[in-house]
């Protein structure tokens, strides 16, 4: 069967637009290299209307079972990789197709990388479906719940070929650097022959656009530096913001904070995730209009949000940019003990901010949440971090995907929720003991129920609920009577 499936996904390539007709035996013959086939009989065509993931998992069965690699992970990535990069173009035919349809639209530009990034396998279809997703109303809006399930875990032989390497590879230097471009892989870094960028001036320097190969949301994009320096959150990130989405106005786009706890999981690469996709937090309340004096061409306001979201509009780039620049200076060095918030312990910083900015009707938005990563003996985590009492949910950081309400929660909870639902059923089952008391707790609630689909309901509104709470304990002004003239301090100390 496996030249029956090469000449399907040859189909399937030239159906997607990867590659054209004329391309056909040029892409056979390299493909067949990559599975040490010497010949292909001519009475062989396409006999299956498979999906590429689909024919690519069939055709790496297959070379496992010649021994053409072994059933080991890397292995299995890095031969994937190499049959799709048969069919993608070399990277200045890329950009050229972008930026030529960049001419017609940014729209039409991103529709196109897109579309390559998900049919060229870098952007993982099938394994991206596993996920659970779901939507929760709340006092703040609608919140997008995701268990994420997409990326595998790594099978016992490979871990154990990472034990035995030793790492005297440091190329590319991280997951985020422009090096990744067309990488081969190797055991314990992924493989990225596949993959493809875009370069993006921004401000005098060389940025580069991708998608996540797990994407969260729609068209999930990360721009990134080409120098591999550490994050950094100052006035030339708002700039470079404001700079992306005047070039690309359909998308958001924002940068995790840059220090420990309330940063995220890379702050080793400056970079930023951008996508087409509204989240809750883009919609949310303005609770509380003020002035900033010293720029009066911006309008500002504060959000009802979970966490403390200062919201900047204004037509000036650059207006903005030095209002944004100013806040973030401001809160920098402030500390308000009444809110458990210090800008220092000794040298060590503690406050920073999360930044996110769009187009609106014209106009440019940039939100600043506002975070701080002290921690102390109660909460050794961080106090404006999930705490303990909701880590059998979540304990990783809030980063900038959370933060404007898209929970991205751990794969075990798949299981979890499963035995949870059980227990409320009054079935046999073993509830994990993280989860004993919110179990008990739900039952007092609610008693034993008999309808499993309420209880499927029941179990997803809890669990939004406690979501919820997970970036309530992330805000630094909190949502009470208390919370609340603590952030207006800080704006009058704005003002001051």
């Amino acid at each position: 069967m496996i030249y029956e499936q090469i000449s399907s996904l040859i189909e399937k390539a030239i159906e997607a637009e990867l590659i054209e007709q004329v391309d056909r035996i040029y892409v056979r013959n390299q493909v067949m290299h990559q599975l040490g086939l010497p010949s292909f009989p001519e009475d062989k065509h396409a006999s299956t209307n498979n999906s590429i993931p689909d024919l690519l998992e069939d055709i790496i069965s297959w070379a496992i079972e010649q021994d053409v690699i072994e059933d080991v992970f890397d292995d299995k990535e890095i031969l994937t990789a190499n049959i799709m990069n048969c069919f993608v173009a070399r990277p200045s035919v890329i950009n050229h197709n972008f930026y030529t349809k960049y001419e017609q639209s940014p729209i039409a530009a991103t529709d196109y990388f897109y579309h390559l990034s998900k049919y060229s396998n870098y952007i993982q279809v099938n394994r991206i479906r596993k996920n659970i997703h779901f939507k929760i109303d709340n006092d703040y809006g609608v919140f997008d719940i995701t268990v994420n399930l997409s990326k595998p875990e790594k099978d016992p032989e490979q871990i154990k070929r990472e034990r035995k390497m030793k790492q005297t590879v440091h190329y590319p230097k991280c997951l985020l650097c422009v090096e990744n471009e067309g990488y081969t892989g190797r055991t314990g870094h992924p493989a990225r022959a596949n993959h493809r960028v875009i370069q993006v001036p921004i401000l005098g320097e060389n940025w580069y656009l991708q998608y996540s190969p797990y994407v969260y949301y729609n068209e999930h994009s990360i721009l990134l530096a080409e120098e591999h320096r550490n994050m950094k959150i100052d006035k030339h990130t708002f700039a470079r913001l404001l700079s992306f989405i005047e070039k690309f106005p359909h998308y958001f786009i924002g940068s995790n904070a840059d220090l420990p706890i309330v940063g995220g999981s890379i702050l080793s690469h400056d970079h930023y995730q951008a996508g087409r996709y509204q989240f809750a937090m883009t919609n949310a309340e303005h609770v509380h209009n003020f002035k900033l004096k010293s720029f009066t061409d911006v309008s500002a306001s504060i959000l009802k949000w979970p966490l403390s979201v200062i919201r900047l509009k204004s037509n000036d780039q650059e207006k903005l940019t030095e209002a944004a620049d100013y806040i973030l200076q401001i809160w920098k060095t402030y500390s308000d003990k009444d809110a458990k918030i210090l800008d220092f312990t000794g040298e060590t910083p503690h406050n920073t901010i999360t930044p996110i900015a769009r187009v609106r009707d014209g106009s440019f938005e940039i939100d600043l949440v506002l975070r701080n990563n002290r921690t102390t003996e109660e909460h050794p985590m961080g106090i404006f971090h999930p705490h303990e009492d909701v880590h059998h949910i979540k304990k990783e950081n809030i980063g900038l995907i959370e933060v404007m309400g898209l929970a991205v929660l751990p794969a075990r909870l798949k299981e979890e929720l499963s035995d949870l639902k059980k227990f409320l059923l009054g079935e046999p089952t073993n509830v994990a003991a993280h989860h004993q008391e919110w179990a008990a707790s739900l039952q007092d609630k609610y008693g034993t129920m008999t309808d499993s689909d309420k209880v499927d309901d029941l179990v997803e509104k809890e669990l939004g609920k406690k979501f919820t709470r997970v970036l309530e304990d992330a805000g630094v002004f909190k949502q009470t009577e208390a919370g609340k003239d603590a952030f207006k301090r800080f704006i009058s100390a704005l003002n001051g």
